[in-house]
């Protein structure tokens, strides 16, 4: 009977070992996706703008850069902190975490209001009042999921869902600038439909680690994909092109 408990013990701890590999991988692997996005869609008009472009940018417009671009960052490091234990550093940086993400929001609500008095929206995209949909619920749901991710904080694994989430659903305006044809093409239904393939890996993980979907997964995603399909639609509302209308009078 002892030498069958060793068994069973060696059985686990080489299934924890084997668990911790692959959940290392996946969620290293996504960060890396979130970066290479993120940089290659901004590239042009934001990292490596002196050689694409002279005109110089908005301050808002920087500063928007600038936490966003801290958020990525601030995910990797997260992301690799857990990956080498050390959840210590990684609690304490969550405070800065739910900092930068709460200044995230109000960054970004004023930089969607602020570039629709200049008419600047992607091409094929609907008119500026209509379109502020897609960036002011951009930072609807990333607010839902976040503070979702805060508040269960401490159960590890609908926290680290939920973060991923909460990223993947500011992505599309990274993704509406990358440099591809069929991008410009269709506009909202191209950048959101390939924001919202980094939400499948997600639920393939699920799959291949519990055996059955996570319920933050499952919320987080239809949450994402819900609010997508809903954004033009209610654009084009005329109780939305007034409230809109209202809003940008105050920038």
């Amino acid at each position: 009977m002892e030498t069958l408990a060793v068994g069973e013990r060696k059985v686990a701890a080489r299934a924890g070992v084997a668990g911790r590999r692959r959940a290392r991988l996946f969620f290293t692997g996504m960060a890396v996706a979130f970066v290479v996005t993120v940089f290659a869609g901004f590239a042009r008009t934001y990292y490596l703008r002196p050689y694409f472009e002279s005109r110089p940018l908005l301050a808002v417009l920087h500063l928007h850069g600038l936490v966003f671009t801290s958020w990525i960052v601030l995910l990797f490091a997260q992301v690799a902190l857990v990956a080498k234990r050390r959840t210590d550093v990684h609690r304490r940086l969550g405070i800065a975490g739910a900092a930068l993400a709460a200044l995230m929001i109000v960054v970004g609500v004023t930089t969607a209001l602020v570039r629709a008095k200049v008419a600047d929206v992607p091409p094929g995209s609907p008119s500026p009042l209509a379109f502020l949909t897609i960036p002011l619920g951009d930072m609807l749901v990333f607010a839902v999921l976040v503070g979702a991710g805060f508040y269960f904080r401490r159960r590890a694994d609908a926290h680290k869902r939920l973060m991923l989430l909460a990223t993947v659903s500011i992505l599309p305006a990274a993704v509406a600038r990358l440099p591809f044809g069929f991008i410009q093409q269709f506009g909202p239904l191209a950048f959101f439909g390939l924001s919202d393939l980094f939400i499948v890996p997600c639920l393939l993980y699920d799959l291949s680690t519990r055996g059955r979907l996570h319920r933050a997964t499952v919320l987080g995603g239809l949450l994402i994909v819900v609010s997508h399909t809903l954004r033009i639609p209610v654009g084009q509302t005329r109780a939305w092109l007034s409230f809109a209308a209202w809003l940008t009078q105050w920038f």
